[in-house]
């Protein structure tokens, strides 16, 4: 799938604003996705997932920065994250539904902390970009 410039430009900026805030906002957005969908905390069963623990704040910024990555290898984000793709497939097998779940964590998180830049048009390039994060992430599972 490919992005437009304007697209580009609108994950470009957000993530400008996200990197340095990854472990808070991470943290906030796992958290947010555990209380929504407690279903997906069965691979965290070792973690402290109380609010504002260190392991979520740790791992959510994790997985912010993967997703960072893949905001710059738009053009590539296949080859950004296969690794990711690979430990997810193979060794942890998540739930594939749960990369949709916390892909609208994400967002909501984002809306949240960036309510002037997470306007229409960012929410659209966001939500195309995470859906493309969700499937690299699920390729691996066929």
């Amino acid at each position: 799938m490919t992005f437009s410039s304007a697209e580009k430009a609108a994950i470009a900026s957000l993530w400008g604003k996200v990197s340095g805030h990854a472990d808070e906002i991470g943290g906030e957005a796992l958290e947010r996705l555990f209380l929504s969908f407690p279903q997906t905390k069965t691979y965290f069963s070792h973690f402290d997932l109380s609010h504002g623990s260190k392991d979520l704040s740790a791992h959510g910024g994790k997985v912010l920065r993967a997703i960072g990555n893949a905001a710059s290898h738009l053009d590539d984000i296949s080859g950004a994250l296969s690794a990711l793709s690979d430990l997810h497939a193979y060794k942890l097998r998540v739930d594939p539904g749960n990369f949709k779940l916390l892909s609208h964590s994400i967002q909501v998180t984002l809306a949240i902390h960036f309510p002037a830049e997470f306007n229409a048009d960012a929410q659209a390039a966001w939500d195309k970009f995470l859906s493309v994060v969700s499937s690299v992430l699920v390729s691996k599972y066929r």
